[in-house]
C-alpha cells in the first residue's frame, strides 16, 4: 500500500462527479424522495458540497477519471458543458498520476493517496468488494449518501489540524461559487 492518506482526501468516481454537476437541485435536497436517481444525485451534490465548503479537504483525481466523468456529462448533457466542467474541476482537484490499469477511482485513491472513495457503483460498495480491496487500498469506498451521514466537519478539521473539534471555524468557502 502507498502512504497513509489524509482523512480529508476524497476521490469521487465519474458517476458521482457527473451526478453532482447534473442534479440541478440544491445541496440540501431531500435524500428520501423515493426516486433513487434523484436521491443519488442529491447525495453526490451534498457530499461534494461538503468538500467544496472546506479549503482543507482535497478532491483527488487522475486525468483518466476526469476524462471519464467529462464523457458521461457530454453523453448525458452537452459536450460544451463537459469541456467547461472539465476545466473547472481540474482547477479544484489535486490531479495525481496513476497507472492506466484498474478502475479509475480506485487508481486515483491509491495514487493520491485518498482516504475515501465515493461511488454510485454497487459492485464497489458491497461487503465483498470491501473485503477484497482492504489488502490493496487504505480507503473507505462508500455511496455518497453514506459519506454524508458520517462526514463530521468539526471532528475531521480537528484531526487534520491537530486541534479540538470545538475550535472548528466552520466552512471557509462557498460550495456553489
Amino acid at each position: 500500500m502507498s502512504a497513509r492518506p489524509s482523512p480529508a482526501s476524497v476521490v469521487a468516481d465519474a458517476d458521482v462527479l457527473a451526478a453532482d454537476l447534473l442534479c440541478g437541485g440544491p445541496a440540501d435536497a431531500d435524500l428520501g424522495s423515493g426516486d433513487d436517481r434523484l436521491d443519488d444525485a442529491a447525495a453526490a451534490r451534498t457530499a461534494l458540497d461538503a468538500l467544496r465548503a472546506h479549503s482543507w479537504t482535497t478532491l483527488v483525481a487522475t486525468e483518466p477519471l476526469l476524462d471519464d466523468a467529462a464523457a458521461v456529462v457530454a453523453d448525458l448533457a452537452d459536450p460544451d458543458l463537459a469541456a467547461d466542467w472539465r476545466e473547472r474541476v481540474a482547477r479544484w482537484a489535486t490531479v495525481v498520476e496513476g497507472t492506466a490499469d484498474g478502475h479509475p477511482a480506485l487508481v486515483a485513491a491509491h495514487a493520491g493517496p485518498a482516504a475515501h472513495v465515493l461511488t454510485l457503483d454497487p459492485s464497489l460498495t458491497s461487503a465483498g468488494a470491501g473485503a477484497s480491496l482492504r489488502d490493496h487500498l487504505d480507503a473507505s469506498v462508500r455511496h455518497p449518501r453514506a459519506f454524508v451521514q458520517v462526514f463530521d466537519a468539526p471532528a475531521l478539521w480537528a484531526a487534520v489540524h491537530d486541534a479540538a473539534p470545538e475550535d472548528y471555524p466552520g466552512p471557509d468557502r462557498d460550495p456553489r461559487a
